[in-house]
């Protein structure tokens, strides 16, 4: 079965690919939910932990960052602001429960699957994938 035909929502909305930028504390983690992304046809750059995505974050600009459910609360809370800092128009997606601030585009629970979050980043940017 061809790969839009398993994911229509995602890859109907997605004509190419973004780049993103992926924050994890915890390696393991930060690999294999990066090959997935890599999978679905994304340009991932992966940090570990908030020092990782603020070195990123000065080298390069990203249409969005993913800040990993492994990162502290204070690293999800404080890492929006300083991406939003430094590159305006880049969107940023947390995963964890609960509410998120202004800076937040996107929030997600941390125990969904990964194509449901392939999905969220489809709609989270789909108007600027549409330009």
């Amino acid at each position: 079965m061809p790969a839009t035909a398993q994911k229509p929502g995602y890859q109907a909305a997605y004509q190419s690919t973004i780049k993103i930028l992926y924050g994890e504390s915890d390696e393991p983690t930060l690999s294999a939910q990066a090959a997935e992304m890599t999978k679905a046809g994304h340009h991932v750059t992966t940090a570990l932990n908030r020092q990782g995505v603020q070195e990123a974050l000065r080298r390069d600009a990203f249409d969005l960052v993913i800040l990993g459910a492994t990162l502290s609360k204070d690293d999800r809370h404080h890492l929006p602001y300083m991406v939003k800092k430094a590159h305006e128009g880049t969107k940023v997606l947390v995963m964890h429960a609960g509410t998120h601030h202004h800076e937040v585009d996107a929030a997600v629970d941390s125990n969904i699957s990964m194509n449901r979050i392939l999905e969220r980043i489809a709609a989270l940017l789909q108007p600027a994938a549409n330009r």
